[in-house]
């Protein structure tokens, strides 16, 4: 398997360095200024390309996937709306996966929030996320955030408050999503539902980044000769047998 890696922050080196062992993968080369600017000048005809960067880097991502029939594996967050229906697209010709986080915990949590957290909305329980990162994470709030947010409140019933701050006055039909940065910290996720006199709260935490580098590579071999379309980390893990 040959293969471009997109990124060269500590995600992308922590994939580097569980692929280079392996006698059937070559590493073509590493998108990142001052090695290859863009997928384009990496020689060679990939199988793959993974993608742990920033949004800037997706067009030149799926159109070197797309001249190379290339599978895909896309771990960078932040897109926009315009740059998920280009992903969408171009599934529709190579095999991508793309998923905020490829941790197993967060995808069987997000699948237990699909299924309780529209109930627990509906019996009148406020919900709130809190997710912790590094203080080198560039956006906020977290992809997983948005994620598990989604997973709770699919069709987007309730108001979206990033963050409060002054007389906001009573809560509204609101979730709250609140970003902490600090130190290394590689993850964490509280979801919480208030009811009157009582807490459920849902968490992950992951001890290292190196949970989602393991989760990347299996995504990586699940996607490499796999049909062309749109795959998420439940498909990967076996949690679902549809393909979106």
């Amino acid at each position: 398997m040959k293969l471009i890696l997109a990124g060269y922050g500590k995600m992308a080196q922590m994939i580097a360095e569980l692929l280079r062992p392996r006698e059937d993968v070559e590493i073509l080369g590493m998108v990142h200024p001052g090695l290859f600017d863009s997928p384009f000048d990496v020689p060679g005809k990939p199988d793959a390309i993974v993608d742990f960067s920033y949004p800037g880097n997706l067009e030149n991502v799926l159109a070197r996937a797309e001249d190379a029939q290339a599978a895909v594996v896309i771990g960078t967050t932040g897109y926009t709306s315009e740059q998920i229906a280009a992903i969408r697209a171009a599934s529709e010709h190579v095999p991508i996966v793309h998923s905020s986080n490829y941790s197993l915990g967060v995808a069987v949590l997000r699948r237990a929030l699909k299924s309780v957290g529209p109930l627990l909305l509906e019996a009148g329980f406020d919900a709130e996320i809190v997710e912790a990162h590094h203080n080198q994470k560039a956006d906020a709030p977290s992809g997983t955030a948005k994620a598990l947010l989604s997973a709770i409140d699919p069709d987007g019933d309730y108001a979206r408050v990033c963050g409060r701050e002054g007389f906001v006055g009573a809560r509204g039909r609101e979730i709250g999503v609140h970003a902490v940065r600090g130190g290394t910290e590689a993850g964490e996720h509280r979801v919480c539902f208030f009811g009157n006199n009582e807490l459920l709260e849902f968490r992950h935490q992951a001890a290292t980044r190196r949970v989602f580098a393991a989760g990347a590579v299996k995504a990586l071999d699940f996607a490499v000769g796999r049909a062309p379309g749109l795959y998420t980390v439940d498909d990967v893990l076996g949690l679902t047998n549809s393909k979106h």
